[in-house]
């Protein structure tokens, strides 16, 4: 049975409300899609029994689960390549000499999702480093989902996982068998910091970073939103920092005090018009 218009809309103003996600009018098949999986997973007959659950009886665990089933997205090791390479070819190295004296690098990844991204920027940090032990280098890896963050801590991934993006090389070198998993080395766990973090919600607990990774999330919000993030955003970066978006994100027409920095065939962005 498909989702009815008024079951859509009570999962709609939900996740607006916890997360200011926006659900289109055509993501009816998606709702429905995830929340059959939660309901089975959460042992229910079905997902107008779910929907039910949350609205009648006021399920606030389950209601959490039910947002949470909506925000998780899609990630892979080194995503859309680009901006990575900007990373290891410019900006590292700029950085780094930067920082000599100070020895000390500091990187948000905005949307941690199931480890992917932060485990990515760990492992080129980690390689771009000289002497990293003696740098107080440290990614911040945040998410609204405390499912996904339990995963991305435990640092373990199936072949399939470590195969999406993940060069052989680095695999080998940085990652261990563990059963028929991939397991991210103790060096490289103790460089991410994962914290549930809700980017609507006040902003607290964060330090001065060097550089955000904010990508592939913005296009969730509306503009009101959307500026709100990225003004908040430019309080915790560096006067010299950088800031990375997704492919199909920009500030065009947003009115923020940000300059656009090519590198490449991707941009970033500094503080400063």
């Amino acid at each position: 049975m498909s989702i009815t218009k008024q079951d859509f809309n009570f999962v709609r103003d939900v996740v607006r409300s916890r997360s200011a996600i926006l659900l289109d009018d055509n993501k009816g098949y998606l709702v429905e899609m995830r929340l059959s999986a939660l309901a089975q997973k959460e042992g229910i007959d079905d997902v107008q029994t779910l929907i039910s659950t949350v609205r009648d009886k006021g399920n606030i665990s389950l209601r959490e689960l039910m947002v949470e089933a909506m925000t998780t997205n899609e990630t892979s090791f080194f995503r859309d390549r680009h901006p990575f390479d900007a990373m290891r070819d410019t900006i590292l190295p700029e950085l780094i000499e930067k920082r000599a004296a100070t020895r000390s690098l500091k990187i948000w990844c905005g949307a941690a999702s199931t480890g992917q991204e932060p485990y990515s920027l760990a492992i080129l940090l980690r390689d771009s480093l000289p002497h990293p032990s003696l740098w107080d280098s440290k990614i911040i890896a945040t998410d609204i989902s405390p499912e996904v963050l339990g995963k991305a801590e435990r640092g373990l991934y199936t072949q399939h996982e470590v195969g999406r993006g993940l060069p052989a090389a680095m695999l080998v070198k940085h990652f261990k068998r563990t059963g028929l998993e991939w397991e991210v080395k103790d060096e490289l766990k103790a460089m991410v910091d994962y914290r549930r973090f809700n980017l609507v919600e006040p902003w607290m607990g964060l330090p001065k970073f060097d550089i955000i990774f904010m990508r592939n999330v913005l296009i969730y919000f509306d503009t009101d939103v959307k500026k709100q993030i990225l003004t908040n955003a430019l309080k915790y970066l560096a006067p010299d920092g950088y800031l990375f978006l997704g492919g199909s994100e920009t500030l065009l027409g947003l009115g923020l005090d940000y300059h656009r920095v090519n590198l490449g065939p991707v941009s970033a962005y500094c503080p400063g018009a």
